[in-house]
């Protein structure tokens, strides 16, 4: 376990790690009794395939607009009638997602540090988030990838909370559930750390994350390793 005594900022993404995507899953059963699950996957891995597909074709548009279109494909796939009223439904529910039962406990235990998100999300969704949540205030910085126009794992999205901060890439670890986000932060520079809560694979991508962890609230015991 490689050590790093510089770390002074830790940021956090969001969809995935801080806040449960598939918290839709109720609502979705609610307008589509039986679909819930199934619906809600097909969402979720469009909605990423979507951002990658737009970064490598260069024709950003944001994360609403992703998230839309993917709910639209998820749709079709199934054979469900998405009328404007259930999309609309569907997408607000977007704004209400919940948080994992770890990241009030963890966040609070992470208070004495400097804390930041970093996200494919478009501001008014995280905004609405965490207003949501009642973590409004929690974090240092709230970041967008929409501020850089193009979507995770792109260099140019890690390269901004450098930028936007002014600290230097070995002062910055990178916290995530998403393995191609890890990968991208870790490709960066940044030290990392994964949250394995469903204990997935590791993808074979050429890194390592720096610490893997099941749960946040095992970050707020494993961090002061890493900060002098």
């Amino acid at each position: 376990m490689s050590v790093n005594k510089d770390i002074k900022l830790l940021v956090f993404d969001a969809y995935g790690t801080l806040f449960d995507t598939s918290s839709v899953i109720s609502l979705c059963n609610e307008l589509f009794p039986g679909y819930g699950e199934e619906l809600s996957r097909i969402w979720r891995s469009k909605q990423l395939e979507y951002t990658w597909l737009r970064s490598l074709m260069g024709r950003y548009v944001n994360f609403w607009k992703v998230t839309e279109d993917a709910l639209l494909f998820a749709c079709k796939t199934l054979n469900l009638s998405c009328e404007l009223s259930t999309r609309n439904c569907l997408m607000e529910a977007y704004l209400r997602l919940a948080p994992y039962p770890d990241v009030k406990v963890a966040l609070s235990g992470l208070s004495r540090y400097r804390l930041a998100i970093l996200s494919n999300g478009s501001p008014f969704m995280l905004e609405a988030m965490l207003k949501n949540a009642g973590l409004e205030g929690v974090f240092a910085y709230v970041m967008s990838a929409d501020e850089v126009g193009v979507y995770k794992p792109s260099p140019l999205v890690y390269e901004f909370v450098v930028l936007k901060t002014g600290l230097e890439v070995n002062s910055i670890g990178f916290v995530s559930s998403n393995s191609f986000d890890v990968n991208g932060a870790k490709s960066f520079g940044l030290w990392t750390c994964w949250v394995n809560r469903s204990k997935n694979i590791w993808d074979e991508l050429g890194l390592l994350p720096d610490v893997t962890v099941e749960s946040l609230t095992e970050l707020v015991d494993i961090l002061p390793n890493y900060v002098g």
